[in-house]
Parts: structure tokens; C-alpha cells; sequence
């Protein structure tokens, strides 16, 4: 009978994957469908582009220009040329090389991104659709990867598990980011390894790897590896009252790859990358300085505060109920530090109106919610809540 019930729940689990993979597949021809070129698929386009052809500029920045006008809609190419009045800068990245070409080490730093998208060009896509299509393709291994994580959630729940993936990859910040041009959806699917690998309990060294390639595909996200190493250097000082080189060592080789790739791609700095997002958008970055007050930036910081209290609510719940039905001091610390880093993020970029900033580490929250949920309620059923 035992064997029976094994063969039934494996059935069921086949039947569950089964159905998530038709799904997320339909899913991601509707977000192709709806793909949308904007004003960052040039910068990225520039990235690989500069790669196979390094020393002809001019030819480079033609080329974008002129595929993107064939495949996107009139309404999309007018708003990445920029044809009012007050889209100086993005006429001044359109009509001279010298301009575009100094915006590229903004989007040049995500280097495994580029990469991934010099090997779809590689494959036979053109520019744009090397761009569109990675982040379809990122979407679809993401839905796959989140009924993997929550199966590890909830192991005797097949059809909640599948879902659950349905459902996030409904919600609306992760269709968005799949749709656009930007490295949003393609780190996404990392984040989710990485919490497949902490539910698993990987070793130091294999989460290391994850670690290396989120700081590889986006160094922004420096932020988050490192801050993961000092939390588990915290707890194990905590339980154990000794430091654990290891920590040390890998949060030095990540400051190694961070500084590499900054340094070898003549990266601005955040001062200038803040000036040019929040204050004015410089046409030409070797001639005009980005200088601005603390009390420029605190006026900024504030200001956008008021349009983050959706993301500060939701995250606020879910670690309340994460320490009220867990007593665990690793999950609390856990899920302490992907709170934290919505913060950081926010505190180094508040772009507030654009959750796909933040969304990775929402969703990872989110899980760790539902791992703790799982583990109080053991026989946790849809049928029960309802």
C-alpha cells in the first residue's frame, strides 16, 4: 500500500509539472507578444555590438538605430529616439556616437547579461530580438525553477506548488520584466537558484558559485552577496563563537570581481549614475560634472519614500508573519538580511515607481514566507485556509 501511495504522489507531482510547464510556456508566448522595445535596448545592444566590432564606433551606433527602426512599433522607436522637447539627451544618444558611447559603461558592468545576449546574437537573432528574447527565455526558466523551489517548500503538495509558480509569474512586476529589455528577468532566474540551494542546503562553496554569477550578471547586486556572506558570519559567531575564514575569503574574491569589472569598463561611479537617473540625464559624461549636495540627495531619498509604502507594507507583512510563526534564529536572520537589501537598494537607487528594482528580493521573501508557513503547518492545504 505504501508503494501504492508513493506511485500515486509521483504521478501526481508529473501531472503538476506537467501542467506548470504548458502554462509558463503560454505564458511566455503572451509576453513576447507583448514585448516591448525601450529606451534601454540600445545601451545593451551597444554592449554586444562593441564586442564583435571594437574599433568602429560610428558603425556600431548606426546599426542599432537603424534595427531597432525596423522591428519596433513607430510609438515605441519615437520614445527611445526621443522626439519631444524636453528628450534632449535621448535625440543627443540617437544622432552622435560620442554621446551614446560614453553611456555605455553604465550598461557594459553587466557582464554575464552581455555575454548571454552576444550568444543569442551568435545563435542567428537579430540585435532587438536577442535582447526581447533572452528575457523570455529567462521568464520561462524562472516559472520552471519556482515549481522546483516550491516543491522543496512543500514536498507532499504537487498542485499547490504549481500554483503557486502560476501565480507569481502572473503577478505583474515579473510579466513586466519579462517583457523589457533590461538584465531584471535573466538575474531573476539566479535569485531563484540561490533559494533552491539555501531550501537544499548546498555547501559554502557551491552557494559561492551562486553568489560569483549574480555579482557576475549584475554587479549592483554586490550588495546582496556580500551581506548574505556577513549574515552567515554573524550566525555562525553567534552559535559557535568563531569566525569562519571561509566568509572572509569569498567576500574578498567577489570585491575582486566587482572592482575588475568596474575598473576595466571605466565605470562612472554611483554619484554620476544617481546624478543622471535623479537629477539630469548628461548628454555628454566627459563634459559636465555630476555634483550634487547630501541634501540634494536626502530631498530625493524622501521625497520617493512617500511612492515606496505598497513594497514597504507588503514586506513588512511578510516578515511579521515569518517571525511569528518560525522561532528559528537562522530563518529570522535569513529573511532579516532579503528585507534588508530592498532597503539598500532603495537607499542606493529609489527609484520607487519601478518595483522590478526590487522585485527579486520581494519574491525571495515571499518564499521564505511560505517556507516557514509550510513548516508550521505541516498538513497545510488550500481546502483548509479556505
Amino acid at each position: 500500500m505504501r508503494f501504492l501511495g508513493e506511485k500515486s504522489v509521483n504521478f501526481k507531482w508529473k501531472i503538476s509539472f506537467l501542467i506548470t510547464l504548458i502554462l509558463v510556456f503560454l505564458l511566455s508566448i503572451w509576453n513576447y507578444k507583448n514585448r516591448m522595445y525601450d529606451w534601454d535596448m540600445p545601451g545593451y545592444m551597444g554592449c554586444f555590438y562593441t564586442i564583435i566590432m571594437p574599433d568602429n564606433p560610428e558603425k556600431v551606433h548606426h546599426r542599432i538605430y537603424d534595427e531597432i527602426k525596423k522591428e519596433a512599433p513607430d510609438y515605441e522607436y519615437n520614445d527611445i529616439i526621443g522626439v519631444k522637447k524636453y528628450d534632449r539627451t535621448r535625440q543627443y544618444f540617437t544622432k552622435n556616437t560620442q554621446s551614446f558611447t560614453e553611456q555605455l559603461p553604465y550598461f557594459q558592468i553587466k557582464v554575464g547579461y552581455n555575454l548571454a545576449l552576444l550568444s543569442l546574437y551568435k545563435l542567428g537573432f537579430t540585435g532587438p530580438m536577442s535582447v526581447t528574447m533572452l528575457s523570455i527565455i529567462s521568464y520561462f526558466i524562472s516559472g520552471l525553477l519556482l515549481f522546483y523551489v516550491l516543491k522543496n517548500i512543500f514536498p507532499d503538495k504537487p498542485f499547490i506548488s504549481g500554483a503557486l509558480s502560476i501565480i507569481i509569474c502572473l503577478l505583474p512586476p515579473v510579466a513586466f520584466i519579462s517583457r523589457i529589455s533590461t538584465p531584471d528577468m535573466f538575474v531573476f532566474q539566479f535569485m531563484l537558484v540561490f533559494m533552491l540551494g539555501f531550501l537544499r542546503k548546498w555547501n559554502d562553496w557551491s552557494m559561492f558559485l551562486i553568489l560569483f554569477l549574480i555579482t557576475f550578471v549584475r554587479p549592483d547586486y554586490i550588495t546582496f552577496t556580500l551581506t548574505y556572506l556577513f549574515t552567515l558570519l554573524l550566525y555562525d559567531f553567534y552559535k559557535e563563537k568563531k569566525i569562519k575564514l571561509s566568509y572572509g575569503l569569498q567576500a574578498a574574491l567577489l570585491l575582486v570581481l566587482y572592482f575588475i569589472i568596474m575598473k576595466y569598463y571605466n565605470y562612472p561611479g554611483w554619484k554620476a549614475l544617481f546624478y543622471d537617473t535623479f537629477i539630469y540625464r548628461r548628454p555628454f559624461i566627459s563634459t559636465e560634472v555630476a555634483d550634487f549636495t547630501m541634501g540634494k540627495y536626502f530631498e530625493i531619498l524622501f521625497s520617493r519614500l512617500l511612492y515606496f509604502k505598497k513594497v514597504t507594507l507588503a514586506s513588512v507583512s511578510m516578515l511579521f508573519v515569518i517571525f511569528y510563526l518560525s522561532k528559528d534564529l537562522y530563518i529570522r536572520m535569513i529573511s532579516v538580511f532579503i528585507f534588508v537589501n530592498i532597503y539598500i537598494k532603495f537607499v542606493f537607487f529609489p527609484q520607487s515607481a519601478e518595483l522590478r528594482f526590487y522585485i527579486s528580493f520581494i519574491i525571495l521573501l515571499l518564499l521564505m514566507m511560505l517556507y516557514v508557513v509550510s513548516k508550521k503547518y505541516k498538513n497545510f492545504q488550500l481546502g483548509k485556509i479556505a
